[in-house]
Order: C-alpha cells, then sequence, then structure tokens
C-alpha cells in the first residue's frame, strides 16, 4: 500500500513550488507516495482535512502557530523545512541563509562598492541570518553596513509607509552602494523605492535579491539579480529523510542545510561603482536606450560628458569602449529573449536594438562562440539534464 504523506508547503512562493518539484522528482524516480496538496500561501491557516487525517508522514514549511499545533498532534512522521518560532520547532532541513548572504556580499564587493546596505524582515529567523553573515562578511573587508527591517506583514503599518520609510533610509546611505535584501519580494520593494527617491540603479544604488523568482525579478526595474538557493534540493532530500523517518529511522540530531546554488545577474547589479556622476548617468543612459538604436553620439548628446572621458573611464572600470558596452547590453537582451522566449531571431533582433537579423547573428556568434538557435538549444539541455540528475 502506497504510503499517505502530506505536503504543507505553500504553492504561491517560488521557494515553496521549487521544494514541491524536489518532492516530485523522489516520487517518480524512488517511491511512489500517494500525496495530499492544496494550493496555499505561506500564512494559510491550517487546511480542514489535516484535523482528521490519518497518513503516514509529513513535509512541512510551518508559518503559523495553529498549523504548527494540528501538525505536531496529527503524531506521525515529520520533516520540517523552516525554524520559523525562535527555536520551538528545529528545522529539520533548510538552505544555507549563511552562505547567501556571504555570496551576495562578495558579489556586490567584486563589484568595488565600499558602501553598504542589508534590507530585511524583523523577526523572521532566516532573514537575520542572512544579514549577520552579510554584514560579518563586508566587515571582514573593512566597510560597514547600513541596516533596515520592517515586519513582513503588519496591518497596521501599510505598504506606503514602509516603502517612505525605505526610501528615507537609502538616501542617507553614502553612494555608489550596494544593498542586499532578503528576499526578491524585499528587492522588488528596495528598487520601488530607489525610484521614489530618485535613486539611479545600478549606478548609484545597486540591488540583489534571493530566490531567483523569475517573474518577480522581471517585474523590477530594472530587473532583479538573485542568488538561487537549492530549494528543489531541499524538496528532494526532504522526501528521502521523511522515507527513512516512515521506515523506522532515527530523527537527525543536526540539521541538513542546503547551499545555494549561483547568481543570476541581471540589470540592478550589473555596474562597476563608478564615483564619477556624468559617466555613471553615461551607463545609466545606455543601458535604459541600448535596445533602441542607441549610437555614442546620441550618448553625448544627452548626458554631459565628453566622448574623452567617456572613453578613458569606461576602459578604465569595464574594459570595454563605449560602443561595445552598448553591444554588451544588447546582446544581454538578445540572451534572455532566447531563454525566456520562443521568438524568432527576426523579432529578438528588432527588441534588442538591431536593424537587422544577419548582423545580429554575426555578433552574437563572433561574441558568444554559437550562433542564437546553438545557444537557445545549449540552455535548454542543461536545464533539461539539471532537472533529470538534480
Amino acid at each position: 500500500m502506497k504510503p499517505h504523506v502530506a505536503l504543507i508547503v505553500e504553492t504561491s512562493s517560488i521557494y515553496g513550488r521549487e521544494v514541491l518539484a524536489g518532492v516530485m522528482r523522489f516520487t517518480r524516480s524512488c517511491e511512489d507516495w500517494s500525496i495530499f496538496l492544496q494550493q496555499r500561501d505561506l500564512f494559510s491557516l491550517p487546511p480542514d482535512w489535516l484535523q482528521s487525517w490519518s497518513g503516514q508522514g509529513i513535509i512541512s514549511r510551518l508559518s503559523t502557530p495553529e498549523l504548527r499545533e494540528t501538525v505536531v498532534r496529527a503524531g506521525v512522521p515529520m520533516v520540517e523545512l523552516t525554524d520559523r518560532f525562535d527555536g520551538a520547532l528545529k528545522a529539520d532541513i533548510r538552505s544555507d541563509d549563511e552562505a547567501i548572504g556571504r555570496m551576495a556580499a562578495e558579489h556586490l564587493l567584486q563589484r568595488g562598492f565600499q558602501s553598504f546596505g542589508f534590507c530585511g524582515f524583523e523577526n523572521e529567523s532566516w532573514s537575520q541570518r542572512r544579514c549577520d553573515a552579510f554584514v560579518g562578511h563586508v566587515k571582514q573587508r573593512g566597510f560597514r553596513v547600513e541596516q533596515f527591517a520592517s515586519p513582513w506583514i503588519n496591518p497596521e503599518h501599510p505598504w506606503e509607509d514602509d516603502r517612505r520609510e525605505i526610501a528615507e533610509w537609502i538616501a542617507a546611505i553614502p553612494r555608489p552602494c550596494g544593498i542586499m535584501a532578503c528576499n526578491d519580494l524585499r528587492g522588488h520593494q528596495v528598487l520601488q523605492a530607489c525610484t521614489l527617491s530618485g535613486q539611479r540603479v545600478p549606478e548609484e544604488i545597486a540591488v540583489i535579491g534571493v530566490d531567483n523568482d523569475e517573474l518577480v525579478c522581471q517585474f523590477c526595474q530594472p530587473p532583479l539579480s538573485s542568488v538561487v538557493p537549492n530549494a528543489e534540493r531541499v524538496g528532494f532530500e526532504a522526501a528521502v529523510m521523511l522515507s527513512k523517518l516512515m521506515n523506522g529511522g532515527p530523527s537527525p540530531d543536526d540539521p541538513l542545510i542546503i547551499p545555494p546554488v549561483d547568481i543570476i545577474t541581471r540589470l540592478s547589479t550589473d555596474v562597476v561603482a563608478i564615483d564619477h556622476a556624468e559617466v555613471a548617468a553615461a551607463l545609466a543612459y545606455i543601458r535604459e536606450n541600448a535596445c533602441r538604436g542607441l549610437t555614442v553620439d546620441k550618448v553625448l548628446e544627452n548626458v554631459a560628458v565628453s566622448r574623452s572621458t567617456l572613453e578613458r573611464q569606461l576602459r578604465k572600470h569595464l574594459g570595454r569602449t563605449p560602443q561595445q558596452e552598448i553591444r554588451n547590453v544588447q546582446l544581454r537582451r538578445v540572451r534572455e529573449l532566447l531563454v525566456t522566449t520562443d521568438l524568432s531571431a527576426e523579432q529578438i533582433a528588432y527588441r534588442a536594438g538591431f536593424d537587422h537579423p544577419e548582423y545580429m547573428h554575426y555578433v552574437f556568434k563572433r561574441v558568444v562562440g554559437m550562433t542564437p538557435g546553438q545557444y537557445r538549444q545549449s540552455v535548454r539541455i542543461q536545464s533539461e539534464t539539471a532537472g533529470v540528475n538534480g
């Protein structure tokens, strides 16, 4: 008889969905389970069916005291993926928040920033771990970090007030500045606050989030760079652990900590810290307009900087000429569209600011080393292989 397993994991977040994908990979490749699952957000009340449920195991991301009490009363083997209750219930498996914080710090340090900020949520252990690691790593390099935190959900503190407070906090940080947000949602809020306060991103403020929620990151202006936690592996390892518990194995003494995978760099941190206002403005203009048929002459018409200064500063900080930087932004857009859409080469060329698809094809192959079609195919094969091999 198939084991009956309940998954008390939110379907509303990319992290939760990746966890569920990992559990699904286990059930397809290792053991066949009967799964109880329903759509839920992170703060949903316990599902009604859990009150009278008589299954063999639970994988959960407990997020409310009510849910914790209901799950504990069920008295069946359980694998917990959060520690939201200040140690009242420890996590058996979780992401390596410390490594996530250090990775984000190093990403910003490598871009030459000497001023830093961390924007998180109050009373969230995962946010605080990321903050502590980020601050510690930056301090080891001799720099300080300004911190801001507010409640994740507080009906008495509307988002408009929170955004204004974040904007005031950002305005007081010396620029150029690199800011880590505890997750992509917070990163989106930080970028909105930058817009409110008139800060240029990434030239004055660079922002990195966590979770790599593609939809959230692409809705950001500019698109948000993000640390990729291996939530799919968290889900797979949770299923492995639960299988052992259901077969009479012992509970782990210490949590299994899963390291992050990588950082996806998007425009919000695609910059080198340049303490030269006119050159920073020129870079911002290039990144905003490169895909609209931009020329170097057009940049010089709209930004108060000489051609020689622009050439010299970009070669110094980026190792590229202004024209090469325009092409760099265009090709980044081409790669993004090749991976995230099924648009034809002609449609992509138009959206990336190339007059002719043939010229885009020539430039892309010269720089990337393969044709646009080969690049698209290679990325898709890598994705499929990762999905199979985990």
